[in-house]
């Protein structure tokens, strides 16, 4: 099918891999000789997220969505770690299973904290990253207003994933889409709060810019300005990682990948046409 910005993208491909933790659903996009880009979702979400952004990155990339465990459409045991750096060695496990040596990893939210759990289990894989806003550590966490949805409400209704969500967005006169709702019902309650007590742990352990200053590996961070989950200034912090790149989004919020995904994929597509050359 043809893409408005004159771009052409082949049917997606889905492929469910059978890992040992459990089953990880996959999607494949763009020529498969191509440069590697992968996009990993936040909490409470999946591949899906990035389905409005996928077809602008696919003319110069081979585009590949995980949905995490626990998440989407793979499996949600309530028997496994859902600690990142076990989410990230899977991660590396799905990219040697489609047989990627070198990829260029995007995180949105939470996804940036597994891709920065990715890469310090494997380098080897990784060779840059894209964070989109993602909180650097907890300090620059806004508590949500909302109250916490309890066990004997789940699954919650959509309304109520609507008030747990609103925080996620906040371009003016943007309806949060069905599909998002159903990513946060499809999860079971033990899923839902086990992975992101994980993203906690993992930020209250170090933060991100600490992690990342010491793995060498070039960085961009876009951030939506309105961001009402994490502080926007606090994407300042990422700038002590040696040759990071911050870029700011006026008018846009926590999900800015969903909230105008043509302004995402710019930085994203300048980023990636300098080192989307060492991935593949």
């Amino acid at each position: 099918m043809t893409i408005p910005d004159g771009t052409h993208a082949e049917a997606t491909e889905n492929t469910t891999l059978s890992l040992d933790d459990g089953d990880i659903h996959v999607c494949q996009d763009g020529p498969r000789d191509a440069p590697a880009l992968l996009l990993i979702h936040g909490s409470a979400s999946s591949a899906r997220s990035w389905d409005a952004l996928v077809p602008m990155l696919t003319g110069a990339h081979r585009v590949i969505r995980i949905d995490l465990l626990g998440h989407g459409r793979s499996a949600k045991p309530a028997d496994r770690s859902y600690a990142l750096p076990e989410q990230g060695r899977r991660v590396g496990a799905a990219l040697d299973r489609l047989g990627v040596r070198r990829a260029l990893v995007a995180g949105h939210s939470s996804g940036g904290a597994v891709a920065t759990a990715l890469t310090e289990e494997r380098p080897d894989l990784v060779s840059a990253l894209a964070l989109i806003n993602t909180g650097p550590s907890l300090d620059a966490f806004i508590a949500p207003e909302t109250a916490a949805i309890g066990p004997s409400q789940w699954p919650p209704a959509n309304e109520q994933v609507r008030r747990l969500a609103g925080p996620a967005f906040s371009r003016a006169g943007y309806r949060i889409p069905d599909e998002f709702l159903d990513e946060v019902r499809s999860m079971t309650y033990h899923t839902f709060t086990t992975t992101m007590q994980a993203t906690r742990a993992y930020l209250e352990e170090r933060a991100l810019p600490d992690r990342l200053r010491v793995l060498g590996k070039p960085l961009l961070v876009i951030f939506g300005e309105d961001d009402r989950r994490w502080r926007s200034s606090s994407a300042a912090g990422y700038r002590v990682v040696p040759g990071a790149r911050v870029e700011m989004l006026p008018g846009l919020g926590h999900t800015p990948i969903m909230e105008d995904p043509g302004r995402t994929a710019a930085p994203l597509l300048a980023f990636s046409a300098i080192h989307a050359a060492r991935a593949g």
